[in-house]
């Protein structure tokens, strides 16, 4: 079952980059000095110029690897989410909660993880099959909002996106959460070019999330 697979690479991965780029270059380039790095979920945002293109190219570089699961970011509507999906994107992720999304994503049967904010949201998102709910902006939030959150709610599986690091993210997964959605301070040296520095990041990344697993 293909649904199922990839939200187990997403599980598996825990760590998912979100990347955003000036250029498809630059986002192409981001997203292999990550994958370098030993983090293996890429969120490629459609905020990318040419971003449809971009996830093809990264499926088909990464069709070696069946760790790396790549997606689609800031998918906005269903129209999106079909390019994203034709394009070869594993999963779709979207700031909001849409229903038409969250349709066509159930009739190719691909994970889709809509940003939620409140209880309300959340039971909305689940009613429309969506199987990880992303919390956006995790930064409004602290860690102990998951399990208020999962009181009333303890089939959810949330992924918070924003406001980590590797200094916070054991407290997360200690809270409850099944991945976390990482962008800006991992991205950050992108954008001079410094895709070493981006590797070396990752790595971080990578290593903190098996410590917490203990692996």
């Amino acid at each position: 079952m293909k649904k199922v697979a990839n939200l187990m690479k997403l599980k598996e991965s825990g760590v998912i980059a979100v990347v955003r780029g000036a250029s498809k270059e630059e986002a192409l380039q981001a997203s292999k000095a990550i994958v370098a790095g030993g983090i293996t979920g890429i969120e490629l945002t459609f905020t990318v110029p040419q971003a449809a293109d971009v996830i093809a190219e990264l499926v088909t570089t990464f069709k070696e690897n069946p760790e790396v699961v790549v997606g689609a970011g800031t998918v906005l509507d269903a129209v999106t989410a079909r390019l994203a999906i034709m394009a070869g994107a594993e999963y779709v992720v979207s700031p909001t909660f849409d229903q038409e999304t969250a349709e066509l994503c159930n009739l190719y049967q691909i994970p889709y993880l809509p940003g939620c904010m409140t209880i309300s949201e959340m039971k909305d998102a689940l009613k429309a099959g969506a199987d990880i709910i992303k919390l956006f902006p995790g930064s409004a939030y602290g860690p102990s909002i998951i399990s208020a959150f999962k009181a009333p709610l303890p089939q959810l599986n949330i992924m918070p996106t924003g406001g980590f690091s590797l200094d916070n993210m054991q407290e997360w997964f200690a809270a409850g959460v099944v991945a976390v959605g990482v962008g800006g301070n991992l991205l950050a040296p992108a954008a001079s070019g410094d895709f070493d520095k981006v590797t070396e990041v990752a790595k971080q990344y990578a290593a903190k999330l098996k410590e917490i697993r203990g692996k």
